[in-house]
C-alpha cells in the first residue's frame, strides 16, 4: 500500500473513531440529550493538497500570549513559531503555540479561522494539534482540522484563534460546521 493510500485509510479511520466517540463516549462533547440525533460529523472530502510537510520557523523571541476564550479567563500560550505555505495561490503564515507549562503530552496548538469560518465551518475557527518534534519537521494536515468542543455545547470554554491566525483564503479540508439531523444553515 502506498503512502497516499495509508494516509487516506488512517484519515478515514480517525474520522470513524471520532464519530463513534461523539455518539457513544461518556465524555463526548455532544450534550447527552442530543446524542440520539447525532449520526456523524460533516467533513470536507479528503484533500491531499492540504496535507503539508513543513518546517516550523521558530520564534526567536518566544513570548507569552493570552488567547481569549469563548468564556472564562484567557489561556496562556508561548508563541512558538510559524508555518509558511501556499493555499490557492496565496502565501500564508500560521502561528503555532505551545502551552506555557506543558502538562502531560507535549504538543503544538494551531488555531485558525479562514474564509469558510461562519459559512461552511464553525464561526469561531478550528484547530490542529501537532505532537512536538525537536527536529522542527511537521505534517500540517488540514484534513485533521477540527472544531473546538464549544462548537457542540456552551458548557465548554475554548481558546479563540488570534487575529494573526485569521486566513483570508478558504481551507476546505477537515471538519465542517456541526448541524444535527434536520438542521440547516
Amino acid at each position: 500500500m502506498g503512502d497516499d493510500a495509508r494516509w487516506l485509510q488512517g484519515l478515514q479511520a480517525d474520522r470513524a473513531a471520532k464519530d463513534q466517540w461523539f455518539k457513544h463516549g461518556h465524555d463526548s462533547p455532544i450534550p447527552h440529550a442530543l446524542r440520539h440525533q447525532f449520526t456523524a460529523l460533516a467533513y470536507y472530502p479528503p484533500n491531499p493538497a492540504l496535507h503539508l510537510r513543513l518546517r516550523l520557523q521558530p520564534n526567536s523571541n518566544t513570548e507569552v500570549v493570552e488567547m481569549m476564550a469563548s468564556s472564562g479567563p484567557p489561556r496562556r500560550y508561548l508563541k512558538w513559531g510559524t508555518f509558511e505555505f501556499e493555499v490557492e495561490g496565496q502565501r500564508v503564515c500560521l502561528w503555532a503555540y505551545r502551552l506555557e507549562r506543558p502538562q502531560g503530552e507535549d504538543y503544538l496548538f494551531v488555531p485558525f479561522r479562514d474564509a469558510t469560518s461562519g459559512k461552511e465551518t464553525y464561526g469561531a475557527g478550528r484547530y490542529i494539534d501537532l505532537h512536538y518534534r525537536a527536529d522542527g519537521e511537521y505534517d500540517l494536515d488540514f484534513n485533521q482540522a477540527y472544531s473546538p468542543h464549544c462548537a457542540y455545547s456552551p458548557d465548554y470554554s475554548c481558546p479563540l484563534p488570534p487575529v494573526e491566525n485569521w486566513l483570508k483564503v478558504p481551507i476546505r479540508a477537515g471538519e465542517k460546521d456541526f448541524l444535527l439531523k434536520g438542521e440547516s444553515r
